[in-house]
C-alpha cells in the first residue's frame, strides 16, 4: 500500500513541476515582443522555408527565439525536451522522421551521405587510454532505402597510434565503397605539430579499410600556423564528385596573427578521378581566398560574397573553368557596419542584414531586413523587413535582437 501511495504522490509532483514549468513559459514569454516580417517586393512564399535564429537582447536580459513561418517562438515557450534537445539541423530532423530506427544516435550532417537508394553514417569514435594515447574506431552504418536493410559494423582506425584527433569533414558513396574525409592532428612532439588530410576508402561488402590516403600533410612549429578550412557545402550529405579544401599559413607576430597570402591556397580533389590539384583563383582584386574560404559549394560551382565595396555582389566561379560566370550586384542599401548572414540554397541567395549596434554597443531596435534573389539572373524575389508587435510600447523600445543564424529548410 506504501508503495502505491509512493507512486501517487510522485505523479503528483511530476504533474504538478509540469504544469508549473508551463505557468512560467506563458507568463514569461508573455509580455516579450514578436516579431514578423513585413512584404516590402516579391512574393511571401519564398519566406517559407526560412528559419532565423536569433537572441532577445535588454540590458543584462537575454532570451533566445526563432522565427519560423513568419511567427516567433521564445525559447521559453518551447517544451522541457525541445530545450533539453537544442537546436537540430532540420535536414537531420527530415531523416530521423523518415528512418527513425537508422537515425538514432547520429546527429552530425557531415558524417551522412544520401541518395535516392541509400543512406550512409561515418564516425569516428575515440578514447585517450592511460598511456595518453588515442584509441579509434569507425562506426559504420549503410541503410539501403527500398528494403529498409541495415548494415552496421565498426572497424579500427588505421595507424591510430600517430593520431591524436579526427574530425569527419564529408562522406560519400562511389562505386560501392565508402569514402571517409577527415582533418586529422597528429602526435608530435613540443616543438613541432602536425595537421592531416585523410581520405579512408571502406569495403562495405567486406567490411575493412581498402586504403587510407593522406591528400595533405603540414609539419610547423611555432610561430608559424597551419589550418585547413572547406567552404560551406549548400547541400551536405548530397552526392557530391569534388571537395575544396583550403589550406591556410600564416605567422603569430607579437602584434597579432598575419596570413602568408604566397603560401595559402584553394585546392580541390575529385573522388572520380582521385585527384587533388590546386585551384587557380582570378586576381586577387576579383576573387580573392578570404572570400572563399567564407563562400559556398555546390559541386560545380563556388558562390563567394564579395563586401569590399559598397554595392555587394554574388561571385559564381565555376570550378570546371575556373573562371568568374556571373557576378550579381544585391539590391540592397549601404552594408557598411552591419552585420549580415548569407545562405545559398534552391537556386536562391538569401541575405539577412542584422538590427546593427549604437556607438556604445547596444543593440537598436532598427529592423532586419532580409532580400532574396534569383541565384542566375539577380533578379528580386522577395524583400522585408521585421516588424516588431509589443504589448507594452515603451518597454518594447528598449529591446534589440542579434541575429544567430539564418537557415533554409
Amino acid at each position: 500500500m506504501k508503495r502505491y501511495i509512493c507512486s501517487i504522490i510522485i505523479g503528483m509532483v511530476v504533474i504538478l513541476s509540469i504544469g508549473t514549468y508551463y505557468v512560467k513559459v506563458a507568463s514569461s514569454a508573455s509580455g516579450l515582443p514578436k516579431y514578423n516580417f513585413k512584404t516590402l517586393e516579391g512574393s511571401d512564399k519564398e519566406f517559407d522555408p526560412l528559419i532565423i535564429h536569433a537572441t532577445l537582447e535588454n540590458g543584462s536580459f537575454y532570451e533566445p527565439f526563432t522565427i519560423e513561418s513568419n511567427q516567433t517562438t521564445y525559447g521559453s515557450e518551447r517544451s522541457y525536451l525541445e530545450n533539453l534537445i537544442g537546436r537540430q539541423d532540420h535536414q537531420i530532423e527530415r531523416l530521423i522522421k523518415e528512418h527513425r530506427s537508422f537515425m538514432r544516435g547520429k546527429d552530425s550532417i557531415s558524417s551522412l551521405y544520401e541518395d535516392n537508394d541509400f543512406l550512409a553514417y561515418a564516425r569516428v569514435n575515440s578514447k585517450i587510454t592511460n598511456n595518453g594515447k588515442m584509441e579509434a574506431e569507425f562506426d559504420i552504418a549503410l541503410l539501403e532505402k527500398k528494403g529498409e536493410d541495415e548494415t552496421s559494423f565498426k572497424i579500427e582506425l588505421p595507424d591510430q597510434e600517430r593520431i591524436n584527433y579526427a574530425d569527419i569533414r564529408d562522406v560519400q558513396l562511389v562505386h560501392s565503397k565508402l569514402q571517409v574525409l577527415t582533418m586529422n592532428d597528429v602526435n608530435s612532439n613540443n616543438e613541432k605539430q602536425t595537421k592531416e588530410v585523410h581520405l579512408y576508402t571502406i569495403d562495405l561488402a567486406n567490411k575493412k579499410v581498402l586504403s587510407d590516403k593522406t591528400l595533405l600533410s603540414e609539419t610547423f612549429t611555432y610561430p608559424n600556423q597551419v589550418d585547413f578550412e572547406m567552404p560551406i557545402d549548400v547541400a551536405p550529405s548530397q552526392p557530391n564528385s569534388m571537395v575544396l579544401i583550403s589550406l591556410i599559413k600564416g605567422v603569430n607576430h607579437e602584434d597579432g596573427y598575419k596570413e602568408k597570402l604566397k603560401e595559402s591556397k584553394l585546392l580541390s580533389y575529385n573522388y572520380e578521378t582521385e585527384k587533388l590539384e590546386t585551384v587557380k583563383l582570378p586576381k586577387k582584386e576579383s576573387l580573392s581566398l578570404d572570400e572563399v574560404r567564407s563562400g559556398y559549394v555546390d559541386g560545380k560551382n563556388l558562390y563567394a560574397v564579395d563586401t569590399k565595396s559598397d554595392k555587394y555582389h554574388i561571385k559564381t566561379f565555376d570550378l570546371s573553368s575556373q573562371k568568374i560566370t556571373n557576378d550579381m550586384e544585391l539590391d540592397l542599401p549601404d552594408l557598411k557596419d552591419k552585420v549580415y548572414f548569407t545562405t545559398i540554397k534552391n537556386g536562391r541567395v538569401y541575405f539577412l542584414l542584422g538590427s546593427g549596434r549604437d556607438q556604445e554597443g547596444v543593440l537598436t531596435s532598427n529592423p532586419a531586413q532580409l532580400l532574396i534573389a534569383d541565384l542566375k539572373t539577380g533578379k528580386t524575389l522577395y524583400k522585408g523587413e521585421t516588424v516588431m508587435q509589443v504589448t507594452n510600447k515603451k518597454n518594447g523600445k528598449k529591446f534589440g535582437f542579434d541575429i544567430d543564424a539564418l537557415e533554409v529548410k
